[in-house]
């Protein structure tokens, strides 16, 4: 199978793991929005994204080195045994001791939400680590299709625990809860993993190993938590807990463009890492990121098309100033997106220190921005923050990784298909209808021209798979 088949394939494989529980979050949005207070989720909200800054404290991102790692021995099992093995000597009694520290810090909570909370923190982490073994000894299916039945349950739960038993955000918790131990059980026993666990490989050196690529890590996923949280703690700080639930709100629609990120940057560091030493790979990251930068333009005008629409349909309450938010997350999310596929190129040479150094400068800008600018301009500080780190963030790393991985890159493209997508969002803000519809028309129409070849390979095989399925 070639490079770019392979790619496919697992971009739309692992898109099933990425996109349903996005879908499932949308669905169960306006069911956050019109049975929670403001406060509620706008705490939910926070609860949620914490995650992403005491996940890879505690395990130094020791899982992104199981991935990694695997893929280069999935043909030797006794390498496998000793990886993985090590990756949970290590991941288990470390969260445990950090979690209890977790559990006495949060003593402004009741003991049942403070339980809630650490206990699923605790096996949201063990899930991380099954589904990150899982991708690098090669059930990329596995692994989205348990994230897809995670996300069912959870929504399930939702649904439950919010219209049928008034629960709160107490019940939100639970269902969370229970879904990440469904995950982790079905990843267990499909994998088999109790094979691959033996106490007699466990040791100090393979630990250090494994530690000296992923801890270079955790600078990133800080900086990425702080690219994502840190505007909502200076709001909660300067604007209230209610403007917090704002941007959040704000930020649904958008972060479905970084949801492809999600699913393509996996599939992405795994194809970009076993064709690196490949003697045409400056050709092909270069064929890639063009590739690429039509895709997430594409998404990012659909989206702003369709924002207007999608507004109505999915948001419950008094959001209106989320809406003039979004056209600004999109463009930043764009940036975001192709910030991530030059991440994955730094993976694939494992500049792990480089991927970290500059994401923390990215985080910083942001969080200067959202000090100096919140109290002058309000909610919009946090949206031109995400917006300017992330662009900023591309173009730096652009230039960077060029380095030591030569690109040939489409400058005036790049700044031609930019200034469409901005001149599409300055549209949308003028909020009049037949606007929005010509808006709406433009934006379809130049995202499917600009991906006119991917367009046309897609129809030509569904119109085979058609008449093979009529002739048969």
């Amino acid at each position: 199978m070639s490079r770019e088949k392979e790619l496919v394939k697992n971009t739309v494989i692992l898109s099933i793991g990425t996109y349903l529980p996005k879908l499932t979050s949308i669905i169960t949005l306006p069911i956050l929005t019109g049975f929670l207070t403001r406060a509620e989720l706008g705490t939910y909200d926070l609860i949620t994204t914490l995650v992403s800054l005491l996940l890879p404290a505690l395990t130094l991102q020791i899982q992104s080195a199981a991935f990694r790692f695997l893929i280069s021995c999935r043909n030797n099992d006794e390498r496998s045994k000793s990886i993985i093995s090590n990756i949970f000597a290590f991941t288990i009694p470390i969260s445990l001791i950090g979690l209890t520290i977790t559990f006495f810090c949060l003593n402004k909570l009741t003991w049942d939400i403070r339980w809630l909370i650490v206990l699923y923190f605790f096996f949201d982490i063990i899930y991380i680590g099954c589904g990150q073994v899982a991708r690098g000894i090669g059930k990329n299916l596995l692994y989205a299709s348990s994230a897809g039945i995670v996300a069912i349950i959870n929504m399930c739960g939702i649904v439950l625990t919010l219209l049928i038993f008034d629960k709160g955000l107490k019940g939100i918790l639970l269902s969370l809860l229970l879904s990440n131990i469904v995950g982790i059980l079905l990843i267990f026993f499909r994998v088999k993993l109790y094979r691959f666990i033996d106490l007699k490989r466990i040791s100090l050196k393979n630990i250090r190993e494994l530690l000296a690529y992923s801890w270079p890590m955790v600078p990133n996923a800080l900086s990425n938590w702080v690219l994502s949280l840190s505007d909502r703690l200076v709001i909660l700080g300067f604007l209230g807990v209610e403007i917090n639930a704002v941007y959040a709100v704000a930020n649904k629609i958008p972060n479905l463009v970084k949801t492809f990120q999600g699913t393509f940057t996996s599939a992405w560091q795994e194809n970009a890492s076993i064709t690196v030493d490949d003697s045409d790979s400056e050709l092909y990251y270069s064929n890639m990121l063009d590739s690429i930068n039509n895709i997430v333009v594409g998404i990012v005008a659909s989206l702003i098309a369709l924002t207007p629409i999608l507004f109505k349909i999915l948001i419950r309450g008094d959001y209106e100033d989320a809406y003039l938010q979004m056209p600004l997350l999109c463009i930043g999310m764009y940036f975001s997106c192709m910030a991530g596929f030059i991440g994955g190129i730094y993976i694939a040479h494992m500049k792990t220190k480089s991927v970290g150094l500059t994401t923390v400068c990215a985080a910083a800008i942001n969080l200067i921005i959202d000090l100096i600018a919140m109290q002058k301009i309000g909610l919009y500080a946090a949206s031109l923050s995400t917006l300017g780190s992330y662009g900023l963030l591309f173009i730096f790393r652009l230039f960077d990784v060029q380095k030591f991985q030569p690109l040939k890159v489409k400058y005036f493209k790049i700044v031609s298909l930019l200034a469409v997508i901005i001149s599409m969002s300055v549209v949308s803000y003028i909020r009049i209808k037949y606007l929005d519809i010509i808006n709406g028309i433009i934006g379809i129409t130049f995202a499917v021209l600009i991906n006119k070849e991917l367009v046309e390979v897609f129809t030509k095989k569904t119109l085979r798979k058609i008449i093979k399925k009529k002739k048969e």
